[in-house]
């Protein structure tokens, strides 16, 4: 595997976290580094995703609050959710 990343994930854009994420399950798919080293690169997964999962829930509220109304005026409600 590759060097250890920073333990920081907070300081992370969303794209820089999931960027970090998909290259740790591309090393994880096929098998690279010893047991220590998955291990390690699963735990730091799992903070990426639970970072990026934070990051789009505040997206997802601020969208929420900038919805237009019908007349084009900014509007404070919330985006139907499928």
């Amino acid at each position: 595997m590759t060097k250890p990343a920073p333990t920081d994930v907070a300081g992370l854009s969303f794209e820089e976290a999931l960027a970090e994420l998909e290259k740790i399950v591309r090393q994880l798919e096929e098998g690279k580094g010893g047991l220590d080293a998955s291990i390690k690169a699963y735990e730091r997964g799992a903070a990426l995703k639970r970072h990026c999962e934070a990051k789009l829930k505040e997206a997802r509220a601020r969208i929420d609050k900038i919805v237009l109304a019908s007349d084009g005026t900014p509007s404070a409600k919330p985006i139907e959710s499928d």
